[in-house]
């Protein structure tokens, strides 16, 4: 069992995996830039979109404050976004609806070149795919979708209130090729729905701690939310598991999907106020969210409940791609050992080596360069302790270590 020493020093390392993880100030900046580009260009008088004042929003992991780097410099950054109408032509479809986005982002002859083939339900941007300059490597999948007027106003009404209220008021209507109505339905009340600013406002609830009644809950779903540099536990925690199936699935269109890892992870936390006990905690507990059984049917299958939309089964693929499932309990299994693998080291070290493997030698490599240079400046400056029974090397402690000259990126 770890002393509450080593419980502190675990956590800083966990913070600094977190930081390494996290996109850079400089490149979120350029994501929100581009958006805003796009937003403009869709909202312009001369746009057929005009009067029904299009405007563009973050949802997903870069709304969640849960986005991560790829693991390949060659890879591509996916930011996703919803393109919301204040209402429609009344003789529109989803059809003539998604057409009208794409031709207005083909009208511009720098977007034309960017859009990939159309989606399903988004229309794809790609933005400087020959660049070598990481930053400038992302797509943006926008969602077209519609929303009655005074939404805005529903949208910071529930995302500033103290408790959960009313989330099925925050839906969306949105287009999607595979729906039987895709063609003939001009009601949009009869569209799919979707609910991501819903889910938002659920998975920041459960995220919050009292303590720290952040910004992010009304910042997140602003058309520019401001860089959120310092994270909540969950939101670290997240980072990190995502980061464990990349590396364990590179490639593979199997793994697991975020949306699952997210809820699951969501749900199983229980308010703990750092990294190390809630990681632990849920990937010990995240399993028993998932039920055996269609609540709805009674049939047996995997059923993973979107939490604002208990109709929507997260793990429907499971059902037609069994590989998908077998590949969840796979890394669920292999990221509990891996965590206990780490936690039961207590030197640097043998800490860093274990977790090499797992979350990757340059990642790790580089937090742990910048985990030792704060331990040098601690060092320097006479703040550095070691804890008399364990000897753990930090901030906590009763005996002052004398200046020495520890490894780290600068040294």
């Amino acid at each position: 069992m770890l002393t509450e020493e080593q419980k502190k020093q675990f956590n800083e390392i966990l913070e600094e995996l977190g930081q390494t993880l996290d996109i850079s100030e400089s490149e979120y900046e350029v994501a929100v830039k581009s958006y805003e580009a796009v937003g403009k260009w869709l909202s312009d008088e001369k746009s057929t979109l005009a009067p029904y004042k299009p405007e563009i929003l973050p949802q997903g992991s870069f709304m969640l404050g849960t986005m991560i780097k790829p693991v390949n410099d060659s890879d591509d950054m996916d930011i996703d976004l919803v393109c919301q109408l204040k209402g429609k032509n009344p003789e529109w479809t989803q059809e003539n609806l998604k057409q009208k986005v794409g031709d207005r982002i083909k009208d511009h002859e720098t977007y034309k070149q960017m859009l990939d083939e159309e989606g399903r339900r988004c229309w794809t941007l790609l933005y400087r795919q020959d660049s070598k300059i990481q930053k400038e490597k992302f797509h943006m999948d926008i969602l077209p979708s519609i929303v009655d007027s005074g939404y805005r106003m529903v949208l910071e009404k529930a995302f500033s209130a103290t408790e959960l209220k009313e989330l099925d008021d925050l839906a969306l209507r949105i287009t999607d090729t595979e729906e039987d109505n895709y063609e003939s339905e001009k009601n949009h009340l009869e569209w799919l729905k979707s609910n991501p600013f819903g889910y938002g406002r659920w998975f920041f609830e459960q995220a919050k701690l009292e303590i720290k009644k952040a910004f992010f809950i009304n910042e997140s779903i602003q058309p520019v939310p401001k860089y959120q540099k310092d994270k909540l536990p969950l939101q670290r925690v997240i980072q990190i598991l995502k980061r464990h199936r990349d590396m364990m699935f590179k490639g593979d269109e199997d793994k697991p999907i975020s949306i699952i890892i997210t809820t699951l992870a969501a749900k199983a936390y229980r308010k703990e106020t750092d990294i190390l006990t809630a990681l632990r905690n849920i990937v010990n507990s995240m399993e028993q969210y998932i039920e055996e059984y269609n609540p709805h049917t009674g049939e047996k299958m995997k059923w993973i409940s979107n939490p604002v939309n208990n109709e929507e089964n997260f793990a429907d693929k499971w059902v037609e791609t069994p590989q998908k499932q077998e590949n969840f309990y796979a890394w669920l299994g292999q990221v509990k050992a891996d965590i206990a693998e780490a936690t039961g080291k207590t030197e640097l070290k043998y800490i860093m080596e274990s977790l090499k493997a797992p979350f990757g030698e340059e990642v790790i490599n580089k937090a742990f360069g910048t985990y030792g240079d704060k331990l040098l400046k601690q060092r320097e400056s006479g703040k550095m302790k070691m804890a008399a029974a364990s000897g753990t090397i930090g901030a906590v402690g009763r005996t002052t270590v004398t200046n020495h000259n520890p490894y780290g990126k600068n040294k």
